[in-house]
């Protein structure tokens, strides 16, 4: 009997086969392309996970932005195969893309922040209040899960549940005149460095302080391979959810096999404290 295939494993290795054919490469001397190469530790746990996923290209670091760019469409495609097999547990109406043009107000496209477009307007025509704002209101997300509005013919599919006179402001019904709601921010890291870190921080601080109602899933998912560096981010509540990395199970076999007791406990830390887990978790996570 042939065994049926698990879609999420599946998915997961056709993730890792895209950033094999385009971002996970290794350059001529050795080094990994999510690996720092100023740093030992790095480059040996960065080439162990490559050793692991099979990676046999052999060409030069892309430009950072180009890394990113094809990093966070990768980790999109990854979302959309499994998220919308999860409908059994999280129905609704879905969209899954990557945010693409770094446009400032994206997310005033979401009922939760449409707000911000006002508040932008009044700032472009009050230099004392723009000076007072900076950009703590301006947040672009990487990736974005948002789930349409519904029609009162779908919330009264089973049963008579509202009509005219009542739920007149819920967020989820079409009629209302609401924009779609923002259901997760996801944030993509090639690489953490300290201002890589930061700015996912305050991101996230952002969309917890300016918005009106229901707060989004806030995530970073990195290929970061240094425990340390995944510790920036990873340790500590308040902010963000949870970091994903794109390969904690071949992380978590390099170190192991290199023999690196700290950072196989600074590693056991996170993934215990339910602070770092596998790409594969992310999908199932959102449905709640």
């Amino acid at each position: 009997m042939i065994p049926t295939p698990v879609i999420f494993a599946e998915a997961r290795r056709a993730y890792h086969l895209d950033l094999l054919k385009t971002v996970l490469t290794v350059d001529s001397k050795g080094v990994p392309s999510n690996a720092d190469k100023d740093n030992k530790a790095s480059v040996r746990i960065a080439a162990g996970i490559a050793e692991l996923l099979k990676a046999e290209t052999q060409c030069e670091r892309l430009a950072g932005q180009t890394s990113g760019n094809k990093f966070e469409d990768a980790c999109a495609s990854f979302v959309k195969a499994t998220f919308l097999k999860l409908a059994h547990l999280r129905p609704g109406k879905w969209d899954i893309h990557q945010v693409t043009g770094r446009n400032r107000l994206e997310i005033a496209r979401y009922e939760q922040y449409a707000h911000l477009i006002a508040l932008d307007e009044a700032a472009k025509g009050n230099p004392a209040l723009a000076a007072m704002l900076g950009s703590d209101y301006t947040i672009t997300p990487d990736v974005v899960v948002v789930r349409d509005t519904e029609p009162d013919g779908f919330i009264n599919f089973n049963e008579n549940l509202v009509d005219h006179n009542v739920s007149r402001f819920a967020s989820i019904r079409k009629k209302n005149g609401g924009n779609a709601l923002l259901h997760a921010s996801i944030s993509c890291k090639w690489s953490i460095r300290s201002d890589r870190a930061q700015n996912a921080r305050s991101e996230a601080l952002n969309l917890i302080r300016n918005r009106k109602g229901r707060l989004p899933h806030i995530v970073v998912v990195t290929a970061e391979p240094t425990p340390s560096r995944l510790a920036s981010i990873a340790l500590g509540t308040g902010d963000i959810d949870c970091v994903y990395h794109f390969a904690l199970q071949e992380l978590q076999e390099t170190v192991a096999n290199l023999n690196m007791p700290d950072a196989l406990d600074m590693l056991s830390i996170m993934v215990e404290g339910k602070r770092l887990k596998d790409i594969s978790d992310l999908s199932l996570d959102l449905a709640v």
